[in-house]
Order: structure tokens, then C-alpha cells, then sequence
């Protein structure tokens, strides 16, 4: 991806550095191991770490020191050229639909935050809060998908950020909380195949986000290089569902799944990249979610 010298969202917060205290867990390493488990088990839920954590522990405060290091600030700058690409596209969409649409922030921590969501480590990996409208990411994020997942390249990285920030369209259309009032009044099982829609949704809105970089330029170069999309199909292929079962626990069970298989996946990033526009995105009316012809 092209992004060196494009203009940077303000809409960034800092708060990475060296924490002073440690996560109050209620356990051990112990604890923390099984955390990992749970979470890639679930899809990434924040609430299962949560509990597992010990969600009735008082959060230790934390105090940080601004990272400043070669390889973080230009982390930093890349996110945050991503990030404003992805403030013109969807106000531009919003725009045109005549609907209202506020900015999300983004924020950037090392080791643990605190969120309007509650509080969570770097393991829960990059998320969206809707009660703050804030998305939530370390950075080293980036390092973890290249050398653990295989999936190189900086637009890899473009797309988790582009996937989260789905979440917050899906937050500002109203769909996220349509889903949320579900959770009560279903079985966890079928509450798991909501889950998957909504998070098959955002892989699409990521791609509709990859096709209007295709279109855009800087100093009259092509913003997308080659590579790129295979890059950010790689990264959708690594994190499914059943990818990450099969590593962390040698049997896939789909009835927990709740962000969607490898393949469904990168089907709905293809599907986004291909139309980009909200119209072909509606995965709740989908009777197919393979999208298999």
C-alpha cells in the first residue's frame, strides 16, 4: 500500500507505553493461557476473556510512557493513514445516502487498555468498543499476523483495522444493537450464527473499503500495490473460525463459531471488493453464507 506522505487522521489516541502494574486476573500465567484459549475458541470475544480474567476484579491503574521507537512510529503513521482513508470513505457514503455518520476514534495501547467495554490485554487483539465508538489496537498486532499467522504485508494489517472499523458502521446503522437485544433471547448456539453474520458483514464493508482504494491515487500513484488484496486475503484466511480451532484445539466445532470460516471469510471480502456498496452486504438475509455458486 502506498500511504507514506498521505495525510493522517486526528482521530488517533496514543495511550501505548510501558505499564507499572500488573492485570488483575484473579489467577496465575495459568489463567492467561486458558484466556488465550477461550478467546480464539469463541471467534474473539472480549466479554469470554473477560470472564475468564476474572471480570469481578478491581482493574489496576496504569501508568505509560510514550512508546517512540523506529519501528512504532511508523506503525503508528501507517494506522493512522488507513484510518483517515477509511474517515473520506465512509462519510463520503454516509454523505450520500443523506444519513448522519460520526468518526470512530482510534486508539492505540500497549499490553492492556481500559474500554467503555471493560478492560482487556493485547491477547483479545485489535476490537471495537460501540459503547465509546473508539477501536482498540496494539500495534505489535501487526507483528503477530506476520510471524505467527503468516499473513505479511502491510495491507494485512489494513484490513483488520478496516474490519473494525466496519463494526462501527454497523454500530452507526443500528445493526449492531439489533443483534446485541438478540443475545437474550436465544440459545448461545444461535446466538453464535448472529455473531458470524455480523462479523461476515464487516469483513465485506472491508472489502468495499479495498475497492475505493483501488480507485484513488497520491502524487499519481495507485494507493493499492500489487499484492495487496491477496495480503488481505491471506489475513482473512488465517483468523477463521475453524483455522483457529484446528491450531489451538485439533478439532473445529462448528456450532461455536461466531465469526465465520476461513472461507466464508475471504468470500465476503471478495463479495465487498467486488460491489462495494451496502446493497449486496446484507448477510442476515443470506440463506448461503459459503456463497458458493
Amino acid at each position: 500500500m502506498r500511504w507514506r506522505g498521505n495525510r493522517q487522521s486526528s482521530n488517533v489516541e496514543d495511550r501505548s507505553g510501558r505499564s507499572t502494574g500488573k492485570i488483575a486476573t484473579g489467577g496465575g500465567l495459568g489463567v492467561v493461557v486458558i484466556a488465550l484459549i477461550v478467546f480464539f475458541i469463541s471467534g474473539g470475544d472480549l466479554g469470554a476473556v473477560t470472564d475468564t480474567l476474572g471480570g469481578n476484579s478491581t482493574p489496576t491503574t496504569y501508568q505509560t510512557t510514550p512508546t517512540t521507537t523506529k519501528d512504532y512510529t511508523e506503525q503508528k503513521e501507517f494506522a493512522s493513514v488507513v484510518f483517515a482513508h477509511l474517515e473520506d470513505y465512509w462519510n463520503t457514503e454516509f454523505k450520500e445516502s443523506n444519513e448522519p455518520y460520526q468518526n470512530p476514534k482510534l486508539v492505540l495501547f500497549t499490553d492492556s487498555v481500559n474500554s467503555a467495554c471493560g478492560q482487556a490485554t493485547s491477547q483479545v487483539g485489535p476490537f471495537y468498543c460501540p459503547a465509546d465508538q473508539n477501536v482498540y489496537l496494539d500495534l505489535s498486532f501487526a507483528d503477530e499476523l506476520s510471524t505467527k499467522y503468516g499473513a505479511t504485508g502491510d495491507y494485512a494489517m489494513a484490513y483488520v483495522i478496516a474490519h473494525e472499523v466496519g463494526h462501527h458502521v454497523q454500530n452507526e446503522l443500528g445493526i449492531s444493537d439489533q443483534v446485541d437485544k438478540i443475545r437474550n433471547r436465544v440459545s448461545t448456539t444461535e446466538y453464535n450464527q448472529y455473531s458470524v453474520r455480523l462479523e461476515l458483514q464487516a469483513d465485506y464493508l472491508a472489502g468495499c473499503f479495498t475497492k475505493y482504494l483501488a480507485g484513488k491515487s497520491y502524487q499519481g500513484q495507485p494507493i493499492l500495490e500489487t499484492g495487496d488484496v491477496e495480503e488481505a486475503l491471506t489475513a482473512a484466511n488465517a483468523i477463521g473460525d475453524d483455522t483457529l480451532q484446528k491450531e489451538y484445539q485439533g478439532y473445529v466445532v462448528p456450532d461455536s463459531f461466531t465469526h465465520g470460516t476461513s472461507q466464508q471469510r475471504i468470500n465476503w471480502f471478495k463479495r465487498g471488493y467486488q460491489y462495494g456498496d451496502l446493497e449486496h452486504g446484507n448477510t442476515f438475509n443470506e440463506q448461503n453464507l459459503d456463497l458458493a455458486s
